[in-house]
């Protein structure tokens, strides 16, 4: 089915997350159709394929649950903003909040998905955040309800994120237009909470993950942003965030922090290059809570992700999954030295007869792509000929 495809997308949400901007309407709304259109030229312009805008609709004054699936804001102008983003081959990825509002939701979901379609929007986030009156997230009510929605999206073919939602249970067989889910507690929990602990994120590749795609929202460069200055930073390295495109599988991975942080940050280009799916998969060191290092495939090239927990550690590992010839190892790592929003970027010459060594600081995290090496990057990188 060619219009089930996997995405990266940006989106209108750090900026939310960390109270710099509204949901609501008002003069601080963040899903603007100027701000929209800002973001779609950054992502037509980094090969990133999505744009997620939540607070388009009308209902985010109230409890959430009452919310207008169809309607969107004075200052949101829905058909204009997919159209611009079609134009730069840029996906809208729809936001509905239900606010735990089922009924409401459910009552609307025929309307809101043919109107979608008949936009050309392929690409949905939906959302249950508070208590479902009379039921659980996780109760038999609700599992028949996620059903219904991609049984729906299905029909009108378009792809789903569900957040706060069950975990994956192998529906994705069923319906592929599942694409990724959260089900966990997310990256987003650093900007509202106490944050995420280094075990938390070496402890989800061996639980959640074994169900299905995750949505972890990764990709923040700044991870000592913290505009209202009461503590709410990322508690990783930039490192780590790279790693996580590797580490952690989505059918739709975000680019979850804010342009002007991405511009300022050698780790773009990563992002840039990494894909949202691949050829094959090996993981080459592994402990519970500790340490994870994965390597991917994706056509010729190799990306490698290497995360670890509570400790600083130095972790080597061999590349003999590499073919023959030389390779470009391009790497983000740690700086040891500088503060942890700092990425130490390297270009080397590797065989398969080498291994990688991966400095890691407490939560931290390397990222390497791998590419065969061509006669110019030889000569420039590897001046002994080998």
């Amino acid at each position: 089915m060619s219009w089930i495809k996997p995405i990266k997308y940006v989106g209108i949400w750090w900026l939310i997350q960390h109270e710099q901007a509204t949901w609501e309407s008002g003069p601080r709304h963040g899903a603007t159709t100027g701000r929209a259109k800002e973001y779609i030229d950054f992502a037509a312009a980094h090969g990133i394929q999505g744009l997620l805008v939540e607070g388009w609709n009308r209902g985010w004054e109230g409890s959430w649950a009452d919310q207008d699936f169809t309607e969107a804001t004075s200052d949101f102008d829905l058909p204009e903003v997919v159209a611009y983003g079609k134009s730069k081959g840029v996906e809208f990825v729809v936001h509905n909040e239900t606010g735990a509002g089922v009924e409401n939701y459910e009552r609307q979901i025929d309307a809101a998905f043919a109107m979608y379609a008949r936009l050309g929007i392929r690409y949905l986030k939906t959302g249950y955040v508070g208590k479902i009156a009379g039921h659980h997230h996780y109760d038999q009510r609700m599992v028949n309800h996620y059903r219904l929605v991609l049984e729906k999206a299905a029909q009108y073919r378009i792809n789903v994120d569900c957040h706060e939602c069950v975990h994956a249970t192998g529906e994705v067989r069923t319906f592929p237009n599942a694409l990724a889910r959260e089900a966990v507690r997310g990256q987003e929990w650093d900007a509202i909470g106490d944050g995420n602990s280094p075990e938390h994120t070496l402890i989800l590749p061996f639980t959640r993950m074994l169900s299905g795609p995750m949505d972890y929202t990764p990709g923040i460069m700044d991870v000592l942003w913290d505009p209202r200055g009461d503590g709410h930073r990322v508690h990783t390295t930039a490192a780590k965030q790279l790693a996580y495109y590797v580490t952690y599988f989505s059918g739709m991975q975000m680019a979850a922090d804010l342009p002007e942080h991405y511009v300022k940050s050698p780790g773009l280009r990563f992002i840039e290059d990494v894909p949202v799916t691949w050829d094959e998969t090996r993981v080459l060191a592994a402990e519970v809570g500790d340490h994870l290092v994965v390597a991917r495939r994706s056509g010729a090239d190799w990306f490698v992700g290497a995360i670890t927990g509570e400790r600083a550690q130095t972790l080597r590992y061999p590349l003999s999954f590499l073919g023959k010839g030389r390779w470009v190892a391009e790497s983000y790592s740690d700086a040891g030295d500088r503060d942890d929003a700092w990425l130490e970027v390297g270009r080397s010459i590797v065989t398969r007869d080498d291994a990688f060594t991966a400095v890691l600081k407490r939560s931290g995290g390397q990222a390497v792509r791998f590419r065969p090496a061509t006669l110019a990057d030889a000569r420039a990188l590897d001046p002994t000929g080998r």
